[in-house]
This record gives C-alpha cells, structure tokens and sequence, in this order.
C-alpha cells in the first residue's frame, strides 16, 4: 500500500524511527489484533492501538456502559451510557482514526466459538476480569498457536504477560487452574485506582507493536508486575511447565468443549 499524504503527516512519529519506518507502518496497518473485554484495559489498549493505525482492532463484548465505568473505561462517555461497550468503543477509535476498521463482536465468549473468532486475528489481547474467561483465552491462543498479551488489574496493582504459544511457558504454566470462586476479589468487590488499567493497556498495546513489528524483547517468560503505590516494576520469570495441562508435552485439554461450564462468559 501507498501512504496518502495525509496519512504520511498522521504516522510521521512512526515512520522517522529507523525500527519502523515505513515497512513497520505498512505492518501495522495490515494487522489484525483482538481485544477480548471493552472494559478498564481494553480501552487504552484500543485507544493506542487504533492511534498507531492497526489495521483491523476486533473487540468482543456483551455488556453495555455504566456510569461506574467512566472512571476508569476511557473509550466510553456519558452519552453512551447503556450503549454496548464494543459499539461505544467502534465509535470512539473510529473517530480517532478512521483508517481502522474496527469490528464488533457482541456475543458471550465460550468455548464453542472462541476457536473460530480467534483464527482471523493476528494478535489476540486479554482485558477480561474474570479467571475462567481468562484461562479459555490461553487454551484457545495455545491451541490456534496465537500470540497473547494478557493483562490485569486490581486495587493498586497490574500485571502484563506475554505468551507466545509453544515458543515459551502459557498461563497455565503460571497458575495450573483458576483460584476457587471467591478468593480473589474483583474490581467491582475491592476496587481499582482509575489511572492502573491506563498503565497496564498502555504496557500491553506495546508489546503487541512489538510483536507486529518483530523488535524488541516481548515479556515472554515474564510476568511484569507493577505496584502503583510504591511506583515499583518488578519482573517474575515464569518457568516452562513440561507438565502444563495445554502446552505440555503430554497435554490433558484437547478439546474446549470438555473444559468446565464456567470457563466462558464475558
């Protein structure tokens, strides 16, 4: 593709840095990258996605926008309270930049279609708040052999991974199966700083222009943890499970379907 002039002057940041220039650009601009959850990190993910010019953003979710939500969920306003979030989404990185195409999946994520809705993306970014929603990610991304950028937030801290499917540990490597119901507080139990999930989305839409341009070192094997209160990064090495139910070299999860009911829903 040929850069218009506007577009040349709109990307122009990107395109003097040797490490993208209009190669990296015209990358960008072809990729494709889901973003599972239009919530606290599927917003700025979204957002700086869309600002770099990603090709095609997708989004998948069901819920529409609350009041609640305007503190944190950045993509949403108060004229789109009781909107769908993806379609309050559409229209905010639509208006930002209209050379990406966003699409809108407005349906529960579950094990029956997550394997066809994933297959058509290059990039797959988990911004869910939930652990069974996000263990199904992993299995599926293992499974299609997807790239995952996961993230996630609660009261003053945020984490940020990347797995890159049989080329390093996944999720279930870090925590074999999801806490007990109840153990973990949500956002909504025990709150967020409103500014975290704009750290940790922002962290995220990095690595994921990391990994469509092919520079840099992805978090691959680590798990960055960041502690907002004491401003402090900290780096967890995430050791390779050989005995990992979905990457393992003996995998017991071979189909989706047989995973538990509750490993669904957003």
């Amino acid at each position: 593709m040929d850069f218009s002039e506007e577009q040349l002057k709109r990307y122009s940041r990107h395109i003097i840095l040797p490490e993208v220039g209009g190669k990296g650009q015209k990358k960008i601009s072809a990729a494709k990258v889901l973003i599972v959850g239009a919530g606290g990190l599927g917003c700025p993910v979204g957002y700086y996605l869309a600002a770099a010019g990603v090709g095609t953003i997708g989004i998948v979710d069901n819920d529409t926008v609350e009041l609640s939500n305007l503190q944190r969920q950045i993509a949403h306003s108060i004229k789109t309270i009781d909107v769908n979030k993806a379609d309050s989404a559409k229209q905010t990185f639509e208006t930002l930049n209209p050379d990406v195409n966003v699409v809108t999946i407005k349906k529960r994520l579950d094990s029956k279609i997550i394997l066809d809705l994933f297959k058509d993306y290059d990039i797959i970014v988990d911004g869910t708040d939930n652990f069974p929603t996000r263990y199904l990610i992993n299995d599926a991304c293992v499974m299609l052999k997807k790239p995952l950028v996961s993230g996630a937030i609660l009261r003053f801290e945020g984490q940020v991974t990347t797995i890159l499917p049989h080329d390093g540990p996944c999720y279930r490597c870090l925590f074999e199966e999801p806490p007990p119901p109840g153990l973990v507080p949500s956002c909504q139990e025990a709150g967020v700083l409103g500014v975290l999930p704009g750290v940790i989305g922002t962290l995220q839409a990095t690595e994921v222009l990391k990994l469509i341009l092919g520079k840099g070192t992805p978090l691959k094997g680590n798990l960055l943890i960041y502690d907002a209160l004491g401003v402090n990064f900290r780096k967890v090495k995430i050791p390779k499970n050989e005995d990992c139910p979905i990457c393992g070299k003996d995998p017991k999860i071979k189909d989706l379907n047989d995973l538990p009911e509750e490993y669904c829903s957003i």
